[in-house]
């Protein structure tokens, strides 16, 4: 088994900083607090002084603890369907049940926002979401409404959603009690531009052969993409993490020992069985090297010196709002960058979203690409919805299949 990665003590720390940074300001309104969706303008929420929360964030620390079905059913009881998002459902249930993922930082409650800022981009389960927490402690819910399926991304496109943009500031200024410094937002995109480069030389170390990254490492690694974007703290954790990675690419050190195979991984992760399918796919010695998922952090167009056009066009090239053109000629660069040997689809039951393989892109990537190709069933936090020896079966049969092939 491979060493584990020496930088993930420091993100613990990283981590603990920042939720009780959080806590801190929610309880002394010592700074306006903000809820944003994960791929949202977190960028003008920190260059106006907010301290962010990103509830998504919260739901995946639940799926991961394994106790999201424990709360899902307090939202199901308020007529949110089984089959809306299991982040949503397990959110509001833990809230609920007056009970939070951030009880291992020592911290009682979830931050309380003055002001929950969304963006459709995802889906539109994040405006649902935000408008619950809205009624509950009446304060606003605001943001953008995008587009979805572009296969190309024209300017009237960017145009539309970098006026939507420019439309948050002025609420978001009376909440803060603040106006808007031009250069305190040209330096936050700075940060999230330069955070955005190191995550993504972060997971092209695993181009590399063996591997010296795998994608269940890159599911926590990216915390800090996520929650501080826009951050010297983010910067300076992935510059850690990423000599790190060089090093190990330089002593051949393998995420996988005898790494045989390279899987592509696309879909949401599994969040409840990160640990089984590591393990699994270790044990087969097969390494899952990159997922579109893990790349949903990377804002190639974040522009300081353009700030609202380049949040607005950065908001619209993630891999979500893509139409399926758009997406298939995505995952085609991806296999032949990362050199795998097959694709699996996850098809992720409450997230149709962020779930690729029910209009035959499957079948068709498997035709254009001639590799193997994979779908399980499974969900981000609802294990009821995951068939584990079904699941393991099925994987287990697939590697032998590359194994025939190759």
């Amino acid at each position: 088994m491979t060493t584990p990665l020496a930088s993930t003590s420091r993100l613990k720390d990283v981590l603990s900083v920042y939720f009780h940074e959080l806590d801190d300001a929610a309880r002394t309104h010592s700074a306006p607090v903000a809820w944003c969706s994960s791929v949202g303008p977190v960028e003008l929420l920190r260059a106006l002084g907010y301290r962010v929360f990103f509830p998504e964030n919260h739901s995946a620390m639940l799926g991961a603890a394994r106790t999201a079905n424990h709360y899902m059913t307090r939202a199901h009881a308020l007529g949110y369907s089984p089959d809306s998002c299991s982040y949503l459902s397990s959110d509001v249930g833990a809230y609920l049940s007056g009970e939070t993922a951030l009880a291992r930082y020592g911290i009682a409650e979830v931050p309380h926002p003055d002001v929950l800022v969304f963006n459709t981009n995802q889906c539109r389960d994040v405006r649902d979401w935000f408008d619950y927490y809205a009624r509950e402690w009446d304060v606003p819910a605001i943001g953008i409404t995008s587009f979805r399926c572009l296969d190309r991304i024209e300017q009237d496109h960017v145009d539309a959603i970098a006026l939507q943009h420019e439309r948050l500031v002025a609420p978001l200024e009376a909440i803060a009690g603040r106006r808007l410094d031009a250069p305190n937002l040209e330096e936050t995109l700075r940060l999230s531009r330069e955070g955005s480069g190191l995550w993504r030389a972060v997971l092209e170390t695993a181009t590399h052969r063996p591997s010296p990254l795998s994608f269940f490492e890159a599911t926590i690694q990216m915390a800090p993409a996520v929650v501080l974007r826009g951050t010297e703290e983010a910067c300076a954790y992935y510059r850690l993490l990423l000599a790190e990675l060089q090093d190990r690419v330089s002593r051949k050190v393998a995420a996988v020992s005898g790494e045989r195979f390279r899987i592509y991984w696309e879909g949401m992760p599994i969040w409840g069985k990160l640990r089984a399918l590591s393990e699994l796919f270790e044990s087969l010695r097969t390494c899952v090297v990159a997922s579109t998922y893990c790349n949903s952090w990377i804002f190639d167009a974040l522009d300081p010196a353009d700030p609202f056009r380049s949040m607005a066009r950065s908001s619209l090239e993630l891999f979500i709002v893509r139409a399926e053109q758009a997406k298939e000629r995505y995952l085609e660069q991806m296999a032949g960058q990362y050199q795998v040997d097959g694709l699996l689809f996850h098809d992720c039951r409450t997230c149709p979203n962020n779930s690729n393989s029910r209009y035959g892109m499957p079948g068709r990537l498997r035709e254009r690409l001639g590799l193997p190709v994979l779908s399980v069933d499974g969900d981000v936090n609802d294990l009821r919805c995951y068939s584990e020896e079904q699941s393991m079966t099925s994987i287990e049969g697939f590697v032998e299949q590359l194994a025939e092939a190759f």
